[in-house]
């Protein structure tokens, strides 16, 4: 009853019943100017064809002192309107937040994203993705206690061989948002977002293994763990230290699909890259073989630790790099090929 209530209401509106009033098809930008710059930041907003609910107040800001300039954006064109601003200097003298509206239900929204080419699912705004990888390269308290956790959780999972564990250490790891700012950095050429990327993978990763290897001594000593836990043969945890080709293919198309993710904000996608690559068992094994001192279980970890963070850094990168050369442009083609995006969702 309801959904025909609807679409009687949407027919008699002049809009289609299935309007994407649901999709993320508008970025809303709020706009903190000094009242000097103020005229120049509405300039760059108002003859756009993709902008709408442009709105200004004077005097309004009390700090930054100065107007508030809001207005909605396609999704699509939020690079292109940033660029704008830019160049009237309002991100080096005012404040500029951008925030993603749960529901645009007008029929300007879907007007205005249908002017623009490509699908809003598929618009990458890179001042986001720089955002939140800067955001995931921060070494938080929470970050290492959940990572010592996920390690030594991959340390149970080689003594029990236990894949179930294996999942979840791999859940249970944050490693994935300082690989990807260790990509987003060199794509994005912030130097000092890749250096704060590696530096937390290798100094968050150290402290995690001996945390663990110094638990592993302790179960030692009560007789808890022996070295033949560690060597004995686990069919279910073998490949953790065991690295081959499959281990690289599968780090470079989790690494891929992680920068994908983060471009486009599928934090969903997130969960399959995490159970993906074998990074975190292969810490809790490299933990387990310093305790009980078995060199190859220790220099196979650590080339299976060392090669999945390679790879995945590699072919984040090199999807991120590619997306900002080309990826407007696949969308352009995209819908030639396919038909209109924006109208795929609506009935007739």
């Amino acid at each position: 009853m309801l959904l025909r209530a609807h679409a009687r209401s949407a027919r008699r509106d002049g809009a289609s019943p299935g309007a994407p009033y649901s999709r993320r098809v508008l970025v809303h930008l709020r706009l903190n100017s000094p009242s000097a710059l103020a005229d120049d930041v509405v300039a760059a907003l108002l003859d756009r064809d993709d902008v709408t609910n442009l709105t200004h107040e004077r005097g309004v800001s009390l700090r930054p002192e100065g107007d508030v300039v809001c207005a909605d954006v396609a999704r699509e064109a939020v690079g292109d309107v940033m660029a704008a601003l830019r160049a009237t200097g309002l991100h080096e003298q005012g404040g500029i937040v951008l925030t993603t509206p749960t529901g645009t239900p007008f029929r300007e929204a879907d007007r205005i994203e249908a002017r623009v080419p490509g699908h809003p699912d598929d618009a990458v705004i890179w001042d986001a993705v720089e955002a939140e990888a800067r955001s995931g390269a921060v070494p938080t308290v929470s970050y290492h206690v959940f990572l010592v956790i996920a390690v030594a959780l991959g340390a149970i999972a080689v003594v029990t061989d236990s894949a179930v564990l294996v999942v979840g250490a791999m859940v249970v790891g944050p490693e994935f948002s300082a690989v990807v700012a260790v990509s987003a950095g060199i794509a994005l050429r912030q130097w000092s977002l890749l250096w704060s990327g590696a530096r937390l993978l290798v100094l968050s990763f150290a402290a995690s293994i001996l945390v663990v290897a110094a638990l592993a001594l302790v179960a030692r000593w009560s007789g808890l763990l022996s070295a033949g836990d560690v060597t004995r043969s686990r069919p279910n945890t073998d490949f953790i230290w065991h690295p081959d080709t499959w281990s690289v293919l599968v780090a470079l198309l989790a690494g891929a699909a992680g920068a994908l993710a983060l471009a486009l904000s599928r934090t969903n996608t997130m969960v399959g890259v995490f159970i993906s690559v074998t990074t975190v068992p292969a810490a809790g094994n490299l933990a387990l073989g310093l305790a009980t001192w078995q060199l190859g279980e220790i220099t196979g970890s650590a080339e299976q630790l060392g090669l999945n963070i390679g790879c995945m850094v590699v072919a984040g990168t090199l999807v991120l790099l590619a997306m900002r050369v080309g990826w407007t442009r696949l969308s352009a083609v995209s819908e030639k090929v396919f038909g209109r995006q924006a109208d795929l969702g609506a009935s007739p």
